[in-house]
């Protein structure tokens, strides 16, 4: 008798659990859809360009012989945050050096949702960083107390180019924010460059810095939405830089800035950590998040793809690690761009690949948001303190007014234009590696699915979903984004 109520309840309490972890079931058919396809083409003047639509036509069992990208709406996965750049001084700078019409282009082709590619997400600086003319800080020098907190020095350029980016995506834009370096008399080695490490006696006074510099951000105007503990904790840089090992990070964000968020009103804020390469990610992840403490203030884990100088190549393979051993928290790329700046690569094709090939990888390995380092710099790769130049999507030429549109910025908009916070990425995959994918079904029930084509070669292929497939093609290293609807 107590047997059999034993195994009875077993079967009930297994039941249950599997009930509560089953995904819900999604009915899909592509029956009576249409696809409409934008392209951008290495060779050509096509650029997010329409390039017509597709039909769907019965297909139940697609020929081996035969490329195919295979997409299932039934099967869902994480929910996109968001997608944008980086709005540093660097790019207020040279904002308003530009021609008023040039200005209000730029803005409109980054943030307006119909002509341009409909960035959503941002990330801005805690005090200077190596994108700003020079090195500042918003209080003087030993003021542990905080007294002198002044951020006059953003509100030149930097805060209202923050309000004209929002305004310029609707009235909402997703703002996070990330600090390069404490106070030097705040560092062991008295200096806001060349990394060093945060003085134990000055962990209160900097954990109470970000909350006195998001309530001064939101008094001007500016609602945050996010914050990370520290830009490349593992790196010393010659610009801004503070090193914090994973087991620092943790107990800075266990006893004190996990504490001060939530004792002034802050708790909702979304607090990252790591924001720093894939190479290390894993490692950061389990030792902060293993201690309940710790994880209990943390949204995410933020990272770059800055491991390929080390020779790392870009390590997905970490990403999606962490994210199926850590699924409860979210992964975010914060920070990525081409370095080692050169005017004459403007047009190298290889830019765009390379942000391409990343979106794609990190978008399957679980990422809910992707923000590119500066949306706009110089024509010298600037403003930089400390000769750190590097590209951007769009370059201004400060000489002449004009912008350069790379084609990072395209390829960017193949997912940011197509893609919509709020929708869900759905499974997709080519029948062939010469082609990457992912997919996403919109909050209004579309689907984009991207398509990127590395190779030199024109590859036909059917895109496939539930017993339908629409043929079409794919040109030499080109990207495509087909719309379901």
């Amino acid at each position: 008798m107590k047997k059999g109520f034993l195994i009875a309840c077993s079967v009930f309490i297994s039941a249950g659990l599997f009930a509560q972890s089953a995904k819900p079931k999604v009915l899909y058919s592509a029956a009576n859809k249409t696809v409409k396809v934008y392209v951008t083409e290495k060779g050509t003047d096509k650029r997010l360009a329409p390039a017509g639509s597709l039909t769907f036509s019965d297909n139940p069992q697609p020929p081996e012989t035969e490329f195919s990208v295979f997409v299932d709406p039934t099967q869902q996965f994480q929910t996109m945050l968001g997608i944008g750049g980086a709005l540093t001084d660097a790019v207020a700078e040279t904002f308003y050096k530009l021609p008023k019409d040039k200005q209000k282009e730029l803005l409109a082709a980054y943030y307006d949702k119909k002509t341009g590619i409909g960035f959503s997400l941002a990330r801005t600086n805690i005090q200077s960083c190596d994108f700003s003319s020079s090195s500042y800080s918003y209080i003087k020098e030993g003021d542990a107390a905080l007294k002198t907190f002044d951020i006059s020095h953003d509100k030149k350029y930097r805060i209202p180019f923050i309000k004209e980016a929002t305004a310029a995506a609707g009235g909402k834009l997703t703002l996070f924010v990330s600090p390069w370096s404490p106070p030097a008399f705040m560092k062991d080695n008295n200096d806001v460059l060349h990394g060093g490490k945060l003085k134990p006696e000055f962990a209160q006074s900097w954990a109470n810095f970000y909350v006195k510099f998001i309530n001064e951000y939101q008094k001007a105007g500016v609602p945050i939405w996010g914050l990370s503990v520290q830009n490349e904790p593992m790196a010393t840089q010659t610009w801004e830089s503070c090193k914090f090992t994973a087991e620092e990070e943790r107990d800075f964000v266990k006893n004190y800035l996990g504490p001060t968020l939530a004792k002034g009103g802050m708790a909702a804020k979304k607090l990252i950590v790591w924001d720093h390469n894939r190479d290390l990610l894993y490692q950061r992840a389990s030792t902060i998040l293993e201690d309940p403490a710790a994880a209990k203030y943390i949204w995410g884990i933020g990272f770059h793809w800055y491991e390929t100088w080390t020779g790392a190549g870009q390590n997905f393979e970490s990403t999606r690690l962490t994210h199926e051993a850590f699924p409860d928290k979210n992964l975010i790329f914060t920070e990525g761009c081409v370095e080692k700046f050169d005017f004459n690569r403007l047009n190298d094709w290889a830019l765009g690949e390379r942000y391409g090939l990343s979106m794609i990888n990190d978008f399957n390995a679980g990422t809910v948001g992707w923000t590119d380092w500066n949306i706009l710099l110089d024509e010298k790769g600037g403003p930089n303190h400390v000769g750190n130049f590097c590209f951007a999507p769009v370059h201004a030429d400060t000489r002449n007014g004009s912008l350069i549109y790379t084609n990072s910025y395209y390829y960017m908009g193949h997912f940011s234009k197509f893609i919509q916070p709020g929708a869900k990425r759905i499974a997709s995959v080519a029948s062939r590696d010469k082609l990457l994918t992912t997919a996403y079904m919109n909050p209004d029930g579309k689907i984009a699915v991207v398509v990127m084509n590395r190779t030199d070669e024109k590859i036909e292929y059917s895109l496939w979903i539930k017993g339908k497939a629409a043929k079409t093609t794919s040109e030499p290293h080109s990207i495509a984004t087909l719309v379901v609807e």
